[in-house]
């Protein structure tokens, strides 16, 4: 596993939990470091000790050194992060592995990379039968053990035998051949592509349908439950919210737009999903200013979330670097807690003082945001909340709070696409 990243970490540890073997290469001193520690630098539920379990049942081992890594493997996954990187490795790995080894991409590369990551390996050693094969992978960040585990589908882009069998052999131990896609390495390199940026549509799709919702009377939960009956529709991605945000959606879709430009080809409904999402963004923080009287100058606020979705400490690309800023901008004194994300928020976000608790975050601010739908949030002492709060305004930006609990314990609740609820004291 070249890179122990969250795709690499998650991977290898998984594979080796199953009875491979796996080394896992990792040239961040940092990083490396903490895992021969059996530390897990990121935060994602189960990993450590999934992590710890494997190193001590003595299938997963950690490295920075490439060749010894490779000296007899059998297949060898690419989990770097930029092309750049993916082609360097491919370069080392086809100089250092056995002849007939399979090299794999799982990290996001554009449409046709694969092949031009055959021809290279085969130019560089043209006697050895390297076969390169796409895997992307569709982890989510906060339950991406289970996704591995127990994925939707896995997408194998390869017209080679070999290729093949060595996927099917890798998966098979899983219990996973049954769900394997296999295809070409441009089917499945845009399999990825396509993926992320359909789900971004759909929550672009659904935030625009909560604006409407609020304009018409209309409550957008409900509105999103009765359309996730249809079976071609489903419920997933119909949360209305702030907008998307992590390493997958924006940089997926944007890549995908590269793409289309570059062969002349106008994608007018990804584009507008992109153009949306940003929107979205911005228009949150002028939502918080109108739910606390137009004004936020010399007030103190509270959010609640800062991660772009609970279950991680990923702060890429978050709606909270476009909307606390901007709170800031309009004068408004921010606070913030995140039960993981706090502390690389707090290097990101200067002007934003962050706290350890979230009720300490609470006391004597005019308005609570609840930004990201951790668990802890919608399971919050609401009379707690109350106390603390010189104002009784809970802007609830992803729905988790039920307004009439919140309306019962004197808060005014301003949902997303929902009528508001006014204080019942």
């Amino acid at each position: 596993m070249i890179g122990a990243g969250y795709v690499g970490l998650v991977t290898a540890a998984c594979l080796a939990d199953a009875g491979h073997r796996v080394v896992c290469v990792e040239r961040d001193a940092r990083i490396l470091g903490a895992l021969t520690r059996g530390v897990v630098p990121i935060f994602e539920h189960g990993l450590e000790e999934l992590v710890q379990g494997a190193v001590a049942a003595g299938h997963l081992a950690f490295t920075s050194d490439l060749a010894v890594a490779v000296a007899d493997a059998e297949v060898a996954f690419i989990t770097v992060g930029a092309v750049p990187q993916v082609r360097a490795v491919a370069a080392e790995l086809a100089r250092s592995m056995p002849a007939a080894s399979v090299i794999v991409t799982k990290s996001t590369v554009p449409v046709g990379t694969g092949d031009e990551l055959q021809r290279a390996v085969l130019s560089a050693r043209p006697k050895a039968a390297l076969q390169v094969v796409s895997n992307p992978e569709f982890l989510r960040e906060g339950s991406a053990i289970a996704d591995f585990q127990r994925p939707a589908r896995i997408v194998v882009g390869t017209n080679a035998d070999r290729g093949r069998a060595a996927l099917e052999a890798v998966y098979e131990r899983l219990g996973l051949r049954a769900s394997v896609l296999f295809t070409s390495r441009r089917d499945a390199e845009l399999i990825k592509y396509a993926s992320n940026a359909f789900l971004a549509t759909k929550i672009a799709f659904v935030n625009e349908l909560a604006d409407l919702a609020e304009r018409v009377g209309a409550d957008v939960t409900r509105v999103a439950q009765g359309m996730s009956l249809d079976p071609r529709i489903g419920l997933g991605c119909l949360d209305a919210g702030p907008g998307y945000g992590g390493s997958c959606f924006p940089k997926d879709t944007a890549e995908l737009l590269r793409a289309a430009d570059e062969h002349g080809v106008y994608l007018r409904i990804v584009q507008a999903t992109a153009a949306a999402n940003e929107h979205r963004k911005r228009a949150m923080a002028e939502r918080i200013i109108a739910a606390c009287g137009g004004d936020v100058a010399g007030k103190t606020l509270a959010i609640l979330g800062l991660t772009f979705k609970p279950g991680t400490d990923d702060m890429r690309e978050a709606p909270s670097l476009t909307i606390l800023p901007a709170l800031a901008r309009a004068g408004a004194v921010v606070r913030a807690h995140d039960p993981a994300g706090g502390r690389r928020a707090a290097l990101l976000m200067r002007e934003v003082a962050v706290f350890d608790d979230a009720y300490t975050c609470l006391q004597d601010c005019d308005a609570a945001v609840l930004l990201t739908e951790w668990p802890e949030y919608a399971g919050l002492d609401l009379e707690r909340v109350r106390t603390a709060l010189r104002q009784p305004i809970l802007i609830d930006l992803r729905n988790a709070i039920v307004p009439a609990e919140a309306a019962k314990h004197g808060l005014q609740h301003h949902g997303i696409g929902r009528p508001r609820t006014r204080s019942l004291r």
